[in-house]
C-alpha cells in the first residue's frame, strides 16, 4: 500500500480552511479517484515540539492507494480539476510524498 501525504508548511500570514479542506476538498479527491482511493484522512496542525510553539504544518492530507500505478491512473484523468480547487482553501504550496507504508 503506498500513502500520498500532502503537506502544508505553516506561514505568517498564510490562509488555509480546514473545515472547507475536510469536508469539501478531501472528499471530492476521493470520489474522484474512486475505489482506488482505498482512504483519506487530514490532520489538522496545533503545536511543534516545544509547548506553545507553531506547527510546522498547518495541514497535512492522506491520500491511500494499493500502488503507485493505481494512484497515478485514478489521479491523473481529474488533475486539473483538482488542483483548481485549491485556491477555495489555501495560498500555501503543498509538498506532496508518495511512501510505502511498511507497518
Amino acid at each position: 500500500m503506498i500513502k500520498v501525504t500532502v503537506l502544508y508548511p505553516s506561514g505568517e500570514g498564510k490562509k488555509f480552511d480546514i473545515d472547507y479542506y475536510s469536508t469539501h476538498h478531501m472528499p471530492m479527491v476521493q470520489r474522484k479517484c474512486g475505489p482506488a482511493c482505498t482512504k483519506i484522512a487530514v490532520d489538522r496542525g496545533i503545536e511543534g515540539a516545544a509547548p506553545g510553539s507553531k506547527p510546522a504544518f498547518a495541514a497535512i492530507g492522506y491520500l491511500y492507494f494499493e500502488s503507485v500505478d493505481a494512484f497515478r491512473s485514478a489521479f491523473a484523468p481529474h488533475a486539473g480539476e483538482i488542483m483548481a480547487d485549491i485556491p477555495n482553501y489555501t495560498d500555501i504550496e503543498p509538498t506532496i510524498q508518495i511512501s510505502e507504508v511498511t507497518v
